[in-house]
């Protein structure tokens, strides 16, 4: 059977100090997980039932074994996780300052294997059959997963719903930079070379999905408004725009709009959020839900994994968000 949701591009293991509001200097007992966006959405989306599998390569390294040991035990099928021996398995470390200061310490050069998926590697009638297909913008920042990226979407050519993560990270497209803040998300990378990439991705899509940095990248819009019209008409069927503390604004193709407030949560490491959202929004599009009641439980599923320490190991289940939803809105079914 076709999976439900099929997932493309980076992972690698997160390993998060247990001490908060300290620097890594002064870190003592760290955790190790599962990590890497695409993988931790196909996680979530597994946690909502759904047959999930991740397109991606580890290192030939006890970390690899990690991934795929995970992966297994999260119920994400991994027989599309192949090996690439360009380097070793990627390994991310944070900082942790809440409520909105998360460093991140990227350590995936020369290239992390992620990004050495081959073209004819694909299955790509897996990719045509799966009912959601979801690729990134890190899958469009080096060879030869640029081409490879582009060669699957345009062999599923929006068959069933096809996601595209901007998921804009300036590091990956330019190695001298390799550190990553919130504050200062748009060091590196040139978002121009970036945005005729995204172009391409983007005529593939059915639903786009970034935060106002990423939809900035990918259309030169930052107004919420102006960038999901823009994304829109990019080509896609469903843009969600992702504010912040504003919420989440998505737009369907005849101009109907739903804004989304953001859900209230003591926030303790927001790393994860984006790709419980991801994972959530697969469900509710999965489950044939209104856009408002898939973007409300997408939004508190980000929610509840910001309330936590790890991302894929957070990942919410769907009566967890429906309680959250019962405690700040009537949107809990």
């Amino acid at each position: 059977m076709p999976f439900e949701v099929l997932t493309m591009g980076r992972v690698g293991v997160d390993v998060y100090p247990l001490q908060t509001g300290v620097g890594l200097a002064k870190v003592t007992s760290f955790g190790k997980y599962l990590g890497g966006s695409p993988t931790n959405v196909a996680v979530a989306a597994a946690r909502y039932g759904r047959t999930s599998a991740v397109i991606t390569k580890t290192g030939a390294d006890p970390f690899g074994d990690f991934v795929r040991t995970a992966l297994d035990g999260y119920g994400v099928d991994t027989r599309f996780v192949g090996t690439s021996d360009i380097a070793p398995t990627p390994v991310t470390f944070c900082e942790i300052f809440p409520p909105d200061d998360f460093p991140l310490y990227f350590y995936r050069l020369p290239k992390a294997p992620d990004l050495d998926i081959q073209p004819e590697e694909l299955d790509l009638a897996a990719v045509r059959d799966a009912r959601i297909f979801w690729v990134t913008g890190t899958g469009l920042s080096e060879e030869p997963s640029r081409t490879a990226t582009l060669a699957a979407l345009e062999h599923r050519a929006k068959a069933g719903t096809t996601v595209f993560d901007l998921d804009w990270r300036p590091m990956f497209w330019k190695n001298t930079a390799w550190k990553s803040t919130a504050r200062k998300s748009a060091a590196g990378g040139d978002p121009a070379e970036a945005r005729a990439y995204y172009a391409k991705a983007l005529r593939h899509t059915t639903v786009a999905v970034g935060n106002l940095d990423e939809c900035e990248v990918a259309t030169g819009e930052r107004e919420p408004y102006a960038a999901a019209k823009a994304l829109l008409a990019a080509g896609v069927e469903l843009a969600v725009v992702k504010q912040g503390p504003k919420g989440v604004l998505a737009m369907d193709r005849d101009g109907f709009a739903v804004e989304v407030p953001p859900v209230p949560v003591e926030v303790v490491n927001g790393l994860g959020a984006g790709d419980a959202f991801g994972g959530a929004l697969c469900h509710g599009l999965l489950s044939g839900w209104d856009t408002r009641r898939t973007v409300s439980f997408a939004n508190a599923a980000g929610a509840l994994v910001a309330g936590r320490l790890a991302c894929s190991e957070a990942m919410p289940t769907e009566a967890e968000v429906a309680a959250a939803l019962r405690e700040t809105t009537d949107d809990g079914r």
